[in-house]
């Protein structure tokens, strides 16, 4: 029988002593996992708004001291500054274009019963598990190398002169390298979400008379809506930060026209030890993502809103 004290606390709205010893032990549980994350995004993004307004350089510790805006400004009138962000941005968008399309395309293609389809699903994700530098260098040195490549030998073989891919059309290169690591990524999200696909709403379309054509683009590709925004949200947070392809294959060049953002921080704290200027880019650098997440977010959301009132 409760006592009447557990009786009036229920009737004011209170809640009994073990549910608030339970909530106050969840508190305390949950405190070094919430400590240990905010010591680990809050304390480099407070170092990084530290450094971009003061005078840091490596090499004059000298010349050190509160600088503003001067960082920004600086940074700003970098002739290398605005096309690294065309760069940073035309990289990641030709590469979600390519993933998108391509990985659609190959879902499709691979849903088909065939034989040898269990074995050409693996190798068809293998490159998304081979690390970026390897990759690149796999591309660099195998395959668009102008001499020992094996594009130079088929263009040879052809009776065609080869081909400086990197030197002649570096974006492009860069773009087909990136491409191909991340296609992978986005075959395997959209083949799983077409297998999660009713095969009686399948049965029903073809039924009713629809074609392959129809079947894909008022079926298949509807379903896939929601997918492709995750592939593409997931694809833009790591595509903003490519790295390890530029440095391998092009560092940069020539000039600035493989130049991103990221490498540009990266030459301007590593290669001209500037933490302030560097600091900056960083700042800019998440200013620029934080952009296109909010873009990403409201598209992914206006989908899933308009699958709600369908």
């Amino acid at each position: 029988m409760p006592s009447p004290a557990h009786t009036l606390r229920a009737a004011a709205g209170a809640a009994p002593p073990s549910r608030t010893r339970r909530g106050g032990a969840r508190r305390w549980l949950l405190a070094p996992a919430v400590l240990s994350l905010l010591l680990w995004s809050l304390v480099p993004l407070a170092m990084t708004l530290y450094f971009s307004v003061n005078r840091y350089s490596l090499l004059s510790p000298d010349e050190s001291g509160f600088a503003g805006l001067d960082n920004y400004r600086f940074l700003w009138s970098d002739p290398a500054f605005f096309p690294s962000i065309a760069n940073t941005l035309l990289l990641t968008g030709a590469v979600l274009l390519i993933s998108v399309v391509g990985g659609v395309l190959m879902a499709v293609l691979f849903d088909q019963p065939c034989f040898g389809r269990g074995p050409a699903r693996l190798v068809a994700i293998a490159p998304f598990f081979v690390m970026p530098t390897v990759g690149a260098l796999i591309w660099k040195n195998m395959l668009l190398h102008p001499v020992y490549g094996l594009f130079a030998a088929a263009a040879q073989a052809l009776g065609l002169p080869p081909v400086d891919w990197l030197g002649q059309y570096p974006m492009f290169s860069l773009i087909l390298i990136v491409s191909w690591q991340w296609l992978p990524f986005a075959f395997l999200i959209l083949l799983t979400a077409i297998q999660s696909l009713d095969p009686e709403q399948k049965e029903a379309a073809q039924i009713d008379g629809a074609g392959p054509l129809a079947m894909f683009f008022h079926i298949i590709l509807p379903h896939l809506r929601r997918p492709i925004g995750v592939v593409v949200m997931i694809e833009t947070i790591f595509l903003l930060s490519v790295f390890a392809e530029i440095y391998a294959t092009t560092g940069g060049g020539p000039g600035t026209a493989t130049t991103t953002l990221s490498f540009l921080i990266y030459a301007v704290g590593l290669q001209q030890f500037d933490v302030g200027l560097a600091s900056t880019g960083g700042v800019l650098a998440v200013v620029l993502a934080n952009i296109v997440a909010v873009f990403l977010i409201r598209m992914l959301a206006q989908n899933l809103k308009e699958e709600g009132q369908a």
